[in-house]
């Protein structure tokens, strides 16, 4: 028996770059809930929590021996990079898209489709849950007025709802 899966992505940064998070949020067919994580990133952009959310519900989807997955993101420039319209200039989510072509090719199927943010509020909500339960146990830590765009997210913290 084959096993499709319907996952809704998010990702999010507060100060471009600055704390953020990557969430998914896995469902069945009919629509029962699987799965409801989320990963911290201590230095991320907006995009590099979009696609890094991608990555990371494509590396769930293997765990759950999925074989066709309807993904949806409220990110078009995901969804049109991810697709071939847009060329990806910037490396670090060059690298990203790498890893999420590899695992993409796991399956019989993914079909990445852009949703209205508003048709996307459990990933976002995750999101926004992931970055506020981490920023909460944490001091603040100082910024600058101009950080530099990280290289790679440091040090992700994986926080997933008991169901």
């Amino acid at each position: 028996m084959s096993m499709d899966l319907i996952i809704n992505i998010d990702g999010g940064s507060r100060g471009n770059p600055g704390p953020g998070a990557a969430a998914w949020v896995i469902k069945d067919k009919a629509g029962k809930p699987l799965l409801k994580e989320g990963l911290f990133m201590p230095l991320c952009t907006n995009n590099q929590a979009e696609f890094t959310a991608l990555k990371m519900a494509l590396a769930a989807a293997v765990r759950l021996g999925a074989k066709r997955l309807e993904i949806y993101s409220d990110s078009q420039l995901l969804v049109r990079q991810y697709g071939g319209q847009y060329k990806i200039k910037n490396p670090d989510l060059r690298l990203i898209m790498d890893d999420i072509k590899k695992l993409a090719a796991a399956f019989a199927a993914v079909n990445l489709k852009h949703v209205p943010r508003g048709q996307n509020k459990e990933a976002d909500l995750m999101c926004n849950i992931t970055m506020d339960n981490t920023l909460k146990k944490k001091p603040a830590a100082a910024t600058s007025v101009a950080p530099a765009p990280p290289k790679k997210p440091s040090q992700p913290e994986l926080f997933a709802l008991p169901e």
